[in-house]
């Protein structure tokens, strides 16, 4: 069975949440989250691939990478704020150099929460911006239509593993 993203925005609080199952047990899930030769996988919307240069998956540690595709590279830098095994973690997210520098895009601030259920695990994704203008300027960019690709490759990837 296929699962669809819901998308939610409280503009009122600059926060969106995107909540999505997959037909996948939550340790599958958990590890497609936060090992990087998996992330590498799913996590770009096609035609982009993702590349990570480094990634240290505990708090205080980070996530550094790139979306490659059509002759261009965009970095991004995750730094890990909190993390509970298997239950949530949280970071904020930026688009950065390729040294892992901030650039002028907004940054995000994310929740991902995940809970199974009779083999079905959902994955509850909360961010928040710093401002209003930021949320709307990541819509705009197309946040919505890529990170649905994303999850849809995140969906096909865990129907392999099964």
């Amino acid at each position: 069975m296929k699962h669809e993203a819901i998308f939610d925005q409280d503009k009122e609080n600059k926060k969106m949440t995107i909540t999505r199952p997959f037909n996948a047990s939550l340790p599958l899930v958990w590890d497609a989250w936060t090992k990087a030769e998996i992330l590498d996988q799913w996590w770009a919307p096609e035609p982009y691939k993702t590349e990570t240069k480094s990634m240290d998956f505990h708090e205080g540690g980070f996530w550094l990478y790139a979306m490659v595709g059509e002759g261009q590279k965009h970095w991004c830098r995750a730094d890990y704020k909190k993390i509970k095994p298997k239950t949530n973690f949280t970071y904020i997210d930026a688009f950065c150099d390729e040294n892992g520098k901030s650039t002028n895009f907004p940054n995000m601030h994310w929740l991902n929460e995940f809970a199974e259920t009779n083999g079905t695990t959902t994955v509850t994704v909360n961010i928040t911006f710093p401002t209003q203008e930021d949320m709307d300027k990541i819509m705009e960019m197309g946040f919505k239509e890529g990170f649905t690709a994303g999850l849809n490759n995140l969906e096909e990837y865990l129907a392999k593993k099964k």
